[in-house]
């Protein structure tokens, strides 16, 4: 079965940085689009990033733009986001998304 299984959440200061990784199984991973979306306390689901199959094309959403960097390892099957500079703002679970389906979330808190 499909599984999207994100990783690499925690605390950090403002300003700081993180990796988040999600590893994926279950489909034919390079075949695919993926996205990462996240959610914020009390607030609906926002894109936040997409790449395509290859990796040659990515987009993102103006809030993070400049600071956050989206990559994929189809070898390894695993998609990643590289977290620079980040803002109190930037808190919330963050999800991958791709072939229909979304991880269970890892939990990104900016604060000092």
């Amino acid at each position: 079965q499909v599984q999207l299984v994100e990783s690499g959440g925690g605390l950090v200061q403002p300003g700081g940085s993180l990796r988040l990784s999600c590893a994926a199984s279950g489909f034919t991973f390079r075949d695919y689009m993926m996205s990462w979306v996240r959610q914020a306390p009390g607030k609906g689901l926002e894109w936040v990033s997409i790449i395509n199959h290859d990796g040659s094309s990515t987009n993102y959403s103006d809030s993070v733009k400049g600071r956050f960097t989206v990559s994929r390892d189809n070898a390894k099957n695993t998609l990643y986001l590289r977290m620079n500079s980040l803002k109190p703002e930037d808190t919330a679970v963050y999800y991958c998304h791709g072939a229909d389906y979304r991880g269970q979330g890892t939990q990104v808190t900016v604060s000092s």
